[in-house]
C-alpha cells in the first residue's frame, strides 16, 4: 500500500465484509423497529368487540322485568343484590349481541311469566287483556242508559187539559190577552 494515501477501510479484505455486516444489522433493526410499531400500534376497536352497553340500554329492557325478590317492583329501580346482578346479565347478553325479546326469554325460561311487567297473551292472561275493555264497555252502557232514565223521568209532564178548563186559568189568559 501507499505510504501517502490514507487508508480505507474498504480496501482491506476484512473491510468490505464489516460495511455488509453494518448494513445488514441496519436493516434489521429498521424491520425489527417496524415490527414493534405494527404490534404496538392500536389499530381501533376490534370488530369482534362491541362497545358496553350503557345504563340507559339496560334500564330499557330492565323496566319490562320485575325484580324476582321484591314483588311488583321493576328490575330498573329494585337496589337488591339480586337485581344488581339481573342487571349485570342483561348488559352481559347486550354485550354478546342479544335482542331484547331473547333477554325477556331467557329469564322467562328461568323464573318463569311472573317476572315480566306484561304477562304474555295466553291460558288466564288472556283475562288481564280482555277484562278492562269488558269493564269499560259494560260502564259505558250502564252510564248511558242510567242517564237515558233520568232524562225521562225529569221531562216535566204535559199539559192537561183541565187546567184550560179551570175557569180561573181562563180568565187570567183572557186578562193577559187584553193587555198584550
Amino acid at each position: 500500500m501507499a505510504e501517502g494515501r490514507p487508508r480505507n477501510p474498504l480496501d482491506h479484505h476484512g473491510g468490505v465484509s464489516r460495511a455488509r455486516g453494518i448494513r445488514s444489522l441496519t436493516a434489521s433493526l429498521i424491520l425489527a423497529f417496524g415490527a414493534i410499531l405494527t404490534i404496538a400500534w392500536p389499530a381501533g376497536p376490534a370488530s369482534a368487540q362491541e362497545p358496553t352497553p350503557s345504563d340507559d340500554q339496560v334500564n330499557a329492557i330492565a323496566r319490562g322485568l320485575y325484580c324476582p325478590v321484591c314483588e311488583n317492583v321493576p328490575l330498573d329501580v329494585c337496589p337488591t343484590k339480586a337485581c344488581e346482578q339481573w342487571r349485570a346479565t342483561i348488559r352481559e347478553k347486550l354485550a354478546l349481541g342479544w335482542t331484547d325479546d331473547e333477554i325477556k326469554s331467557y329469564f322467562v325460561a328461568q323464573y318463569g311469566d311472573r317476572v315480566l311487567a306484561s304477562p304474555p297473551p295466553r291460558g288466564f292472561n288472556w283475562l288481564v287483556y280482555l277484562l278492562p275493555p269488558v269493564v269499560i264497555l259494560g260502564a259505558g252502557v250502564f252510564l248511558w242508559q242510567t242517564m237515558r232514565r233520568w232524562r225521562v223521568q225529569a221531562e216535566p209532564p204535559a199539559p192537561d187539559r183541565q187546567q184550560d178548563e179551570d175557569p180561573y186559568v181562563q180568565r187570567m189568559e183572557e186578562e193577559l190577552r187584553r193587555r198584550g
